[in-house]
């Protein structure tokens, strides 16, 4: 697995599944890559279609294979509710680079219940001089 930088573009999400029956959703997305977790900020009264417009950055080592966000819905007073969850393949960005934003489906109890945007970036870790040297050729500096 690629060594580097993940930058994730967390846009919005669509259709998601209130649960808040007398008040609109206040949504919030927990991103987790491998040990690493981050949150966005919370989109007050936004209810099912929230839009965040967050960039994260993620430092990936070896064995990172999936990015996984987690949708929830801050309640004061109460426990936040899990309102969904996507878990996004890291192979693509890997070969492509960049992934534009995309819609990836949020499932809750492996069913459907809406969408999340997210675009993706990768940032490939520089090889340092030791790998360089590795079996290759290099011009000497006489």
């Amino acid at each position: 697995m690629p060594r580097g930088k993940l930058e994730v573009l967390l846009v919005g999400a669509k259709g998601l599944e209130s649960t808040d029956f007398l008040f609109n959703m206040d949504p919030y997305v927990i991103l987790t890559c491998r040990t690493q977790e981050q949150k966005s900020s919370v989109a007050s009264g936004h209810g099912c279609e929230p839009e965040w417009n967050e960039t994260f950055l993620f430092t990936l080592s070896d064995g990172t294979s999936e990015l996984s966000i987690k949708i929830m819905d801050s309640d004061s007073g109460s426990e936040d509710d899990f309102v969904g969850k996507a878990i996004i393949p890291l192979e693509p960005v890997f070969t492509e680079g960049s992934i534009p934003t995309t819609s990836y489906n949020v499932v809750k109890s492996e069913e459907y219940c809406g969408e999340i945007r997210v675009g993706l970036n990768f940032i490939p870790e520089e090889l340092t001089t030791e790998e360089e040297n590795h079996g290759g050729w290099k011009e000497s500096s006489y």
